[in-house]
């Protein structure tokens, strides 16, 4: 049975930090590409970062290219999120998830992502 669980989000002010973490069991982490995913309340969960199960590559939108960093220690089953500079319009939950593919893809479909973690919160006040 795979579990995901979230860790590290909070309050923040503008312009602070956080570092979430995500912790995986039950699957063999190294080999699957990983994905964060916020979502706010009334819309979809929109993909914001994935690292390929080797990190060799790390994709970000535009929206957080810059400001945040994926990375991932297979050693430990986890994966982490730094998130600098942060904007009151990154007040989400966040939720981590393991991709069934090895590589990210071409977009952060959620069907490309069959186990999900039970979210964190991240709020951010101006």
């Amino acid at each position: 049975q795979v579990h995901v669980v979230e860790a590290g989000g909070g309050l923040v002010q503008a312009g602070g930090s956080l570092r979430l973490s995500c912790l995986t069991s039950g699957v063999y982490f190294g080999a699957y590409a990983m994905g964060w995913f916020p979502q706010v309340p009334g819309k979809e969960r929109e993909g914001i970062s994935c690292i390929t199960g080797s990190s060799d590559f790390t994709y970000y939108t535009d929206s957080v290219e810059g400001r945040f960093t994926t990375s991932r220690d297979n050693a430990k089953n986890t994966l982490y999120l730094q998130m600098n500079s942060l904007k009151p319009a990154d007040t989400a939950m966040y939720y981590c998830a393991v991709s069934k593919y090895f590589n990210c893809g071409t977009s952060m479909s959620t069907d490309e992502f069959p186990y999900w973690g039970q979210g964190t919160q991240v709020t951010v006040s101006s």
